[in-house]
């Protein structure tokens, strides 16, 4: 096993791991000890300059299965001969007017990948090549925090219930007009709040880009409850904000952390390659 110091980012959830070297494969032993300290800490940083493709996705493999993209390969905007159908490059660069990337432009608010799916992703693991000078940067939400610090009105009346998650970025500025989208978008259906598989915890699982309502509840007490749900789980002091610098690669639990996006430049390059880590089963209440 290799020796590994960690070095907590905030107090909130984050923290970095130093000693490593992460384009070396990984032994088991080394592998389970990332893995706890991921399940205790939710968002790992690692310096990795010069970090590969395949190096990423190799070290990706120590904290679970890859998850595979769902879109063909002709549909996606990366180059087929360079990138691997695991990867998504994040990019607001184009090449002869046309995307290398996904996701190019501006703010995104707080979110969890793939909530929207049956059996949404593990983690995400995000590897900076290109940063702007300023912005861009990445926020990190505790969502077990969050639960924990919902009035107990809240929870009683979220008890057992389920919540409706889109994938619609056209309206993702808010909630309205997801209701008449719900049919033809992507999306699905989880409890409010999940058990994680991996440390038992109760963490809240709603957020402000893709939770369009909570089932069951008259329309505008649904929004009155997300709203302060998202006010509870946004709080500063339950959020990391990560200011990139190339070579920096993160790897968050997507199952008890929420992250958002900060403006940057729009004339300025971005560009960093991101890889799932596969969920094994649909989330549990």
């Amino acid at each position: 096993m290799e020796d590994f110091e960690i070095r907590k980012l905030s107090d909130a959830l984050g923290a970095e791991i130093v000693g490593l070297d992460v384009t070396a494969p990984v032994d088991a032993d080394t592998a389970a000890a990332l893995r706890a300290a991921w399940r205790e800490h939710i968002v790992l940083l690692f310096r990795a300059p010069g970090l590969t493709q395949d190096q990423q996705l190799r070290f990706a493999g120590a904290f679970g299965e890859i998850g595979r993209r769902p879109r063909p390969r002709g549909e996606r905007p990366e180059d087929a001969a360079t990138v691997d159908d695991a990867v998504m490059l994040i990019s607001n660069i184009r090449v002869d007017g046309k995307p290398i990337g996904s996701l190019p432009d501006g703010e995104m608010y707080f979110h969890h990948d793939t909530i929207f799916k049956e059996v949404p992703n593990l983690g995400t693991m995000l590897y900076a090549i290109e940063v702007p000078s300023r912005g861009g940067n990445t926020r990190f939400a505790n969502h077990y925090l969050a639960w924990d610090a919902l009035p107990d009105r809240i929870r009683e009346r979220v008890k057992g219930r389920t919540a409706h998650h889109v994938y619609d970025y056209v309206v993702y500025a808010s909630r309205e007009g997801k209701g008449a989208r719900a049919g033809t978008v992507d999306g699905c259906t989880h409890p409010v709040s999940i058990t994680h598989p991996g440390t038992g915890r109760r963490a809240l699982y709603v957020d402000r880009l893709m939770t369009m309502r909570i089932d069951g509840l008259p329309e505008d007490e649904s929004d009155a409850i997300l709203d302060e749900m998202f006010d509870i789980a946004e709080r500063e002091a339950f959020v990391y904000e990560h200011v990139w610098t190339p070579g920096d690669l993160l790897v968050w639990d997507n199952l008890c952390s929420s992250h958002a996006r900060t403006d940057f430049p729009a004339d300025e390059r971005r560009l960093l390659r991101r890889c799932q880590i596969a969920g094994e089963a649909r989330p549990a209440g």
